[in-house]
């Protein structure tokens, strides 16, 4: 590992020689943020987001996680969702399932995706309606400083743009400060409709983990990351900042090429 947990104000930065390494790594951690939420709590809530970010949790299937980690205790919500069916190559709900979901134990009843069967607007109305029931059972804890869900955990990727969940750049969405969950029905990827954790709930979070990979990110994870001025304020990215919680970056070698590595302290 390059940069083995250094950091600045913008979280703890970890860059791995390899995507095998960046794996096990993140595996790791989340296991250990689960044990000790498993034991303060009872409970792991836990957000994902889509693309590569999956694949790399892959470990968590393997020895010695697969069996470890105290699986039932797990409930599984999406930081983002694409408004399409469930079985749709698209859907955040599918890729999950298909790389993690379907290989440990979780109960299935504490996976909580959305409803694929109405419009973007009431499926975001409706997702937020679930996290505040549980909220009010403490299945999801309660931010001391706001009234948001504060989650163990929500786990970002990170677009070339910047974007992270589904909150891209420029995007009226970053603005929204009541709403838990929002929608948007002109993402700049395809598909258009999503839903998305607006950057309160993301900001409340105990643990924020952002995984970038790739040389394509290079450019956007500097400005999201190194002192540079108003340039990266308006980067999505950059906008992650929790409150209390902790942030951490897991990256690999072309991703943080971009880095100003002398601002780091180990």
């Amino acid at each position: 590992m390059a940069v083995s947990g250094a950091r600045n104000e913008r979280g703890e930065v970890r860059i791995h020689e390899s995507l095998d390494e960046l794996s096990t790594d993140l595996a790791y951690h989340i296991a250990e943020l689960s044990e000790a939420s498993v034991k303060e709590r009872g409970v792991f809530a836990i957000a994902l987001s889509g693309g590569s970010l999956v694949g790399l949790m892959g470990k968590l299937c393997e020895p010695p996680y697969n069996k470890t980690v105290d699986w039932a205790k797990w409930y599984i919500f999406w930081a983002d969702e694409r408004v399409v069916a469930k079985n749709h190559a698209d859907s955040n709900y599918k890729l999950a399932k298909d790389g993690l979901l379907s290989k440990v134990p979780i109960v299935p009843s504490h996976v909580h995706s959305i409803n694929d069967s109405v419009s973007a607007e009431e499926a975001a109305d409706d997702y937020e309606f679930g996290i505040r029931q549980l909220v009010k059972t403490r299945v999801v804890s309660v931010s001391e400083i706001s009234d948001c869900p504060k989650f163990d955990l929500i786990l970002l990727g990170m677009g070339p743009d910047g974007h992270v969940a589904s909150l891209f750049p420029t995007h009226s969405v970053l603005n929204e400060r009541d709403e838990w969950v929002t929608f948007i029905t002109d993402s700049p990827k395809p598909p258009p409709e999503r839903i998305t954790f607006t950057l309160p709930v993301i900001n409340s979070a105990s643990n924020v983990a952002v995984v970038v990979t790739g040389e394509s990110k290079a450019e956007a994870l500097h400005l999201a990351i190194d002192d540079v001025g108003p340039d990266g304020v308006s980067l999505p990215a950059r906008m992650v900042q929790p409150t209390k919680g902790k942030l951490v970056w897991f990256l690999d070698k072309p991703a943080a090429s971009k880095l100003d590595c002398s601002q780091f302290s180990e």
